[in-house]
């Protein structure tokens, strides 16, 4: 996977951040979801590479990125902090401002990249979420039997790391195989593997808690506060056609209330765009990048 690409391990104020780099022109950051890493993208980085400068990072708290504790209010997994992270690294790769595609808890990171630094973001992109505040002010059954998880991995210490670390592999095997297209194959071996070997660290079980604790705490506070802003960039947002996302929302709508300036589409898969259809997901991305 990642052929060409070189691995880079960047030091933040905060943290260290691993990262895969490849390819020329203009800088692309590409941000994954729970419960993986920038393997994700490992279909469609080669060829963004041909047209750009391809970053793909983890996440603080994910994959073999810096773990710090929590912290008070669970701020140092605030997605804000999260997105100071990936500015600094973009930064320190000589990168002021970039493109950005974020998928799941990586698209929420980029959501709020692109509201605190925006005059980093040319572009963004963001692959099948709804805004946060809009899914935890309208949850109902529907939302709440399908994202179960979302009120799972934010009870205290140490319930849900506990639960979780009795059988790592299996929690992870049936997350991922729920959200995908009923029947799909989506994953490959290589890239299972590696999200395996990752999610089996009792550091990266406790982090990913953390990571919705703060979403379901202080971002909603960072949220609500910043409700009259609007992302400034052009926005593409993505989701699976057969998925969650396309259930519960009018997704353009809900995202018109967020930005001046939003395209997007479903595609016919479910919440892995970048592995269950990289073919179309490229094109969509290419097109708008």
């Amino acid at each position: 996977m990642f052929e060409g690409f070189e691995v880079r391990r960047i030091e933040t104020t905060e943290t260290s951040i691993h990262l895969r780099i490849g390819g020329s022109g203009s800088p692309l950051l590409l941000l994954h979801g729970y419960p993986q890493t920038h393997v994700m993208w490992h279909k469609i980085a080669p060829a963004l590479s041909e047209h750009f400068t391809v970053v793909a990072a983890d996440l603080r708290g994910y994959g073999e990125s810096g773990k710090p504790p929590g912290g008070e209010g669970h701020r140092a997994y605030a997605k804000r902090t999260m997105a100071r992270d990936q500015v600094e690294v973009m930064a320190r790769l000589g990168f002021e401002r970039f493109r950005l595609v974020g998928h799941d808890r990586g698209a929420r990171v980029s959501h709020r990249l692109a509201l605190d630094h925006p005059d980093r973001v040319e572009r963004l992109a963001l692959l099948d979420i709804a805004p946060t505040l809009t899914m935890y002010r309208q949850t109902d059954q529907v939302f709440a039997t399908a994202y179960y998880h979302w009120f799972f991995l934010i009870q205290p210490y140490d319930l849900p790391e506990r639960m979780i670390a009795a059988d790592p592999d299996y929690y992870l095997e049936k997350k991922i195989a729920k959200w995908q297209k009923a029947g799909g194959d989506t994953f490959t071996a290589e890239a299972l593997a590696a999200y395996q070997r990752c999610f089996r660290d009792p550091a990266t079980i406790h982090a990913t808690c953390e990571d919705y604790r703060a979403a379901a705490t202080i971002d909603l506070t960072h949220d609500e506060t910043d409700l009259a802003r609007k992302i400034a960039c052009p926005l593409l947002v993505l989701w699976g056609a057969e998925g969650v996302i396309e259930r519960c929302y009018d997704v353009l709508q809900v995202w018109r209330e967020r930005a001046d300036n939003v395209t997007g589409k479903a595609l016919p898969c479910g919440h892995f765009l970048a592995e269950e259809v990289p073919e179309e997901t490229l094109s969509e991305l290419l097109s708008f990048l």
